[in-house]
């Protein structure tokens, strides 16, 4: 159009030919006739559908893709397009971003209020930011909601991420900790959300009342909580970003690992392949570049923190404590008392006068039974007919030779009793105990006679201590030989030619 007056003008006013406009402008002289003839601005049709020549075989699975997915599960349309090209679209990803873009403007509501912000700029080792995100993953075959532990250096841009099956603040304390070994240190400043388990009260301003086990993991590490303003995700706008980023780049589509010891050590190494990338304000330097120089500068770890949270509980009569719907066993001379529970992320420990009276590995889910059969014994020494039906001992995962050996002794007169007497003496060997009673049992049953006597003895041979005897001096030297005896030869001759009457 702004060529369109010039080429008028040129012709109507200074008589230039037409061939003469078509090789000036490097047009067509029909083109250059058309324009002569145009007064107006010329108005062009437009297609009101546009054509998707290689896309259009993929544009039902793009549509089930995006109207399946939630809100905090929608993939963006470069992540759409490499999944199109795992199903063998070979295509452009231009036609699949203008297809979401269309797909999305005619689904979407009023238009919203852009805000502006303002840029900040982190010293190195002084900030990181925290925050958590529900992501869905398949671990051990089930697919769950996981809780996801987000950090970022605010100079380096370094992420570290950890699944949890909750976010109790026994998980926070954890995360912390995980975190800081990946980063080799402690930023100056941390800055959170106002959650539950970092805040108690929120006060005028930033005035804040942090919960005090967290304080006590602040204290320990020696960095400074700052809680932002109530609905003001900006203020750690980079970890906000990074939960959106995550959430398309490690967990769409959704992850499937064994447990979450597999999944965490998978996202570690993903943090680590993801600092490969260019740094968002200095593109000349990757992430990890920039961390490298920000390491030597975080504050170092002089001990880990014992991210344990404690309650009081008393123990039932069937020496359990049921904790979060799931029970745990302890020692049976505990039960009906009052004893400390301290759970971390994935031990529950039961303590009682400054000693740890059980300590188990922590179930997540419902009505679990987490049972150690050495808590019941002093009870079968009372009672050895719960030895069949106890769930302690028929849950107990023994070497094969010592349930052969069980089993066969179980069907003698008082094999109750007898088996329980066992596990009394291997009881009292402490940590070689069952490894004796294996071996014992093994040997019994090379022998092929069953009984719980012939068990106990092979167990006394194998843990006695023959202890050395030790003779004092006065003994030695009453032993000494004072003549020493001379060989005779002729004496065995003598005994030759001797004739013995029968």
């Amino acid at each position: 159009m702004d060529v369109l007056p010039e080429i008028r003008r040129l012709h109507f006013v200074e008589n230039v030919t037409i061939s003469d406009l078509a090789k000036q402008f490097k047009l067509s002289r029909p083109t250059i006739r058309k324009h002569l003839k145009t007064v107006e601005e010329p108005v062009y049709p437009t297609r009101q559908h546009q054509p998707h020549l290689k896309l259009g075989a993929y544009i039902e699975q793009l549509t089930t893709w995006l109207e399946c997915a939630g809100k905090k599960r929608k993939r963006t349309a470069q992540r759409l397009y490499e999944c199109l090209q795992v199903k063998g679209y070979v295509g452009g990803y231009s036609a699949v971003q203008r297809f979401v873009k269309a797909w999305k403007q005619s689904r979407s509501a009023s238009p919203t209020i852009k805000q502006a912000f303002v840029p900040l700029l982190f010293p190195a080792g002084e900030t990181g930011q925290f925050d958590w995100s529900h992501e869905v993953a398949v671990v051990g075959g089930i697919e769950q909601v996981v809780k996801v532990a987000h950090f970022r250096l605010s100079y380096s841009r370094q992420m570290f991420v950890a699944a949890y099956p909750c976010e109790t603040q026994e998980m926070v304390l954890d995360a912390h900790n995980q975190a800081f070994a990946f980063f080799g240190g402690v930023p100056k400043r941390m800055v959170y959300d106002n959650l539950k388990t970092v805040v108690d009260a929120i006060f005028v301003g930033k005035e804040r009342r942090f919960n005090r086990r967290f304080l006590t993991l602040a204290n320990h590490y020696l960095f400074e909580p700052v809680a932002c303003t109530p609905e003001s995700g900006w203020e750690k706008g980079q970890v906000e970003n990074q939960v959106g980023n995550i959430s398309e780049w490690l967990f769409t589509p959704s992850p499937k690992f064994a447990d979450f010891a597999e999944l965490n050590a998978w996202l570690a190494q993903r943090c680590r392949e993801l600092a490969l990338r260019p740094h968002p304000h200095q593109p000349s330097r990757t992430v990890a570049d920039c961390f490298a120089e920000e390491q030597p500068l975080l504050m170092p770890i002089k001990a880990i923190f014992d991210g344990y949270v404690e309650t009081m509980r008393r123990v039932t009569s069937l020496c359990l404590i049921n904790i979060q719907r799931n029970r745990y066993s302890v020692p049976a001379h505990w039960a009906n008392q009052v004893v400390s529970v301290r759970l971390t992320a994935d031990r529950v420990r039961m303590v009682a006068n400054g000693q740890i009276l059980a300590d188990h590995a922590r179930r997540f889910g419902r009505d679990h039974l987490i049972c150690d059969p050495w808590h019941y014994l002093p009870v079968l020494e009372k009672k050895p007919g719960a030895l069949r039906h106890g769930a302690p001992f028929v849950t107990w995962g023994l070497p094969v030779p010592i349930k052969v050996v069980r089993d066969r002794i179980l069907k003698q007169e008082k094999g109750d009793r007898a088996f329980v007497d066992l596990l009394l003496m291997a009881r009292g060997l402490d940590g070689a105990g069952l490894d004796a009673l294996e071996v014992a049992c093994d040997l019994t049953l090379q022998t092929g006679v069953i009984s719980a006597a012939i068990v106990l003895n092979e167990m006394r041979r194998l843990t006695e201590q023959v202890a050395p005897k030790v003779l004092d001096e006065s003994t030695t030297a009453l032993l000494t030989l004072t003549v020493e005896p001379l060989a005779d030869c002729s004496r065995y001759d003598a005994l030759r030619s001797t004739r013995h009457v029968h």
